[in-house]
């Protein structure tokens, strides 16, 4: 994991952060993320970390090793997390300092991240101190998204992060066990956390893997229809990372796949297409008020 640039908080604790590809190419003026486009996060002034790397699922279609578990557990403080956040940032991007293709106010704003994605690898919501971090980060001027899998409505029910995602990968309990492959069966427990997002800022993550649950639009539109959420994403999965181990190449949806499937879910559902994404196989949705 360090070697592929991840940057961890304590020795002895699973907390990191990781620079993602778009936070790079932003610097570079090179383009910006998705969640630039629809929902205004400076690319390059995001910091994508995690305060766990544990997680109760191993899904086919995660691009992080679910095969590989990190030995650290040592917990770090939701001040020890804010602490770092800048230091490590630094480190991970100071190569781009000396880069022709970095202008200095460009890379002098990097260095001053204003938002938190916690979203780079593990399910967040196995950290005991998560809403209280999420409380300090807020208190501390950074937005967060907060991206769990749903599978503990107990702890997103105390998180109130600027924007929480819920992910929703099947229209049934048969395909959620054989796509995720939990510990347990968490499906009504994710079923549960889709129920909190309509009293906050809020999306569906729906990722779409050919073959395996890009059927029964229906279904989904009737859950997203129950959420109440804000937006929801349908994402095509994509061929990348240690998901090239389990699945083909033929399990990644084109764009059109997306697009069809987000129509689907628009005609099942109050909600209507408000942007999308190519570059990201990405559509977004918004709920009609």
């Amino acid at each position: 994991m360090r070697r592929q640039g991840y940057q961890f908080f304590r020795e002895g604790s699973s907390a990191a952060l990781k620079p993602c590809l778009w936070c790079k190419k932003a610097l570079r003026g090179e383009g910006k993320c998705y969640k630039n486009q629809f929902y205004g996060i400076e690319s390059h002034r995001c910091v994508q970390m995690t305060p766990t790397l544990r997680c109760n699922q191993r899904c086919l279609f995660c691009w992080r090793s679910c095969e590989h578990v990190y030995p650290g557990e040592r917990e770090c403080t939701p001040a020890e997390i804010l602490e770092r956040i800048r230091p490590l940032q630094k480190r991970a991007l100071s190569g781009y300092k000396v880069s022709p293709y970095v202008t200095p106010e460009r890379f002098s704003e990097a260095l001053d991240p204003r938002h938190v994605a916690i979203s780079l690898s593990g399910e967040p919501t196995l950290y005991p101190s998560l809403p209280g971090l999420i409380d300090l980060l807020s208190q501390n001027g950074y937005s967060t998204f907060l991206v769990s899998n749903g599978t503990r409505p107990d702890v997103l029910s105390h998180c109130r992060p600027f924007q929480m995602y819920v992910s929703l990968v099947a229209p049934d309990r048969e395909t959620y066990l054989s796509l995720c492959r939990p510990e347990e069966d968490y499906w009504d427990s994710i079923r549960e956390s889709l129920l909190l997002l309509g009293r906050r800022r809020s999306a569906v993550r729906i990722t779409l893997v050919k073959g395996y649950n890009d059927f029964a639009p229906e279904a989904y539109a009737r859950m997203v229809q129950d959420s109440g959420a804000w937006y929801v994403e349908v994402k095509g999965y994509m061929f990348l990372g240690y998901s090239r181990k389990r699945l083909d190449r033929e399990n990644m949806p084109s764009f059109a796949d997306v697009k069809a499937f987000a129509g689907e879910i628009a005609r099942g559902s109050d909600y209507r297409i408000r942007d999308e994404n190519a570059a990201s196989l990405v559509v977004c949705l918004e709920r009609v008020a």
